[in-house]
């Protein structure tokens, strides 16, 4: 069973993950806002983001960064998708670390696939095309 968290996003709206059960969500964990690799990855997941939204998937990128920090960034790069602010790095614990590494989840709240060591540039695209496989 994966932990729950609750943590505030970019504009210090608290999310709980237990409340987006029915959905599938991808919680992806990066190191540092605004840092060459984490915008490779946040903008390929914006760049991807239309086809995301189209299959209905709640997007949380995490990391130790604090909610002002989260807010420069997704702002700078115009992300469309929920940062969460994990500055006592609590879930990172939880979930295994800080690594660039994401679960996609489903309905029903069980872990579907782990990315361990994801490449930024094609994250996004991989998350989809598994996620396109699992539907069919």
């Amino acid at each position: 069973m994966i932990p729950n968290f609750s943590l505030p996003d970019q504009t210090s709206k608290i999310h709980n993950l237990k409340d987006y059960k029915g959905q599938w969500v991808l919680v992806y964990f990066y190191p540092k806002d605004d840092t060459p690799g984490c915008v490779k990855e946040a903008c390929a997941i914006r760049d991807n983001f239309p086809a995301f939204k189209k299959l209905g998937i709640q997007v949380f990128g995490i990391s130790a960064d604090s909610v002002k920090s989260h807010a420069k960034f997704a702002e700078k790069y115009d992300l469309p998708f929920t940062l969460l602010a994990d500055e006592d790095k609590k879930v990172v614990k939880e979930w295994g670390g800080i690594a660039r590494t994401s679960f996609l989840i489903d309905p029903k709240g069980k872990v579907a696939k782990v990315y361990e060591k994801v490449k930024p540039e094609t994250h996004a695209e991989e998350v989809l095309a598994d996620l396109s496989k699992l539907l069919n």
